[in-house]
């Protein structure tokens, strides 16, 4: 009497993740956070897919799942990091025209300024400064979702060039705070910071 033997595991479809792996909770999050983590270390070129499912604990597939090719998980790692900057155009909007720049100013500022809301946004800055590609999302994403809508807000002539010309001042700001800490300014009181950038700032925004 032959032994009986089981039938060999059917194969797994290529795209799929198996369902064990579609089920754990939070799969999604893990993963999200796990690329934020890989981009952060190793930037864009050399984060894998590879190295975020080993992170997060989950077959590979599952990452294309979700999010599908590299340059889809890095956009949406980004959008996570610089979401509290998205609303920047809400502080030029909640308020007078003559209290935009400084409105604009201590909302960009305090981003940078709360190590909570700075780290992720310098992670993804430093992955777009060094890739085409994640250059070209991150651009995408900054200007679909912030420069065009506080450009609506201004109004007239040259408003984008304004918007821009304000958001460049208060980026330089920033990097020279917080990545290059040039003195005196890295350790300024932040409200000294603003009360002297927020005039600045103000005459690109009205074009004064």
């Amino acid at each position: 009497m032959t032994a009986r033997t089981d039938p060999p595991p059917a194969p797994r479809r290529r795209g799929r993740p198996a369902r064990t792996d579609a089920a754990g909770p939070g799969a999604r999050e893990r993963i999200l956070a796990a690329a934020r983590a890989e981009f952060a270390e190793h930037g864009y070129d050399k984060a894998s897919i590879r190295g975020m499912a080993k992170v997060a604990g989950v077959d590979p597939a599952l990452v294309h799942h979700y999010f599908g090719p590299k340059e889809q998980i890095f956009a949406a790692a980004v959008e996570e990091a610089v979401a509290p900057a998205l609303r920047a155009p809400d502080a030029v909007a909640e308020g007078p025209a003559e209290g935009a720049g400084e409105r604009l100013a201590r909302f960009v500022l305090g981003v940078w300024e709360d190590p909570v809301t700075r780290e992720p946004l310098l992670a993804i800055l430093r992955s777009a400064l060094a890739n085409d590609t994640a250059a070209g999302v991150f651009r995408d994403l900054i200007s679909s979702r912030v420069m065009i809508r506080i450009a609506a807000e201004l109004g007239g002539p040259d408003a984008r060039l304004r918007s821009e010309l304000a958001a460049a001042h208060l980026v330089g700001v920033s990097m020279l705070r917080h990545v290059i800490k040039i003195e005196p300014l890295a350790s300024a009181d932040i409200e000294q910071v603003i009360a002297m950038t927020a005039p600045v700032v103000q005459r690109h925004l009205m074009g004064g």
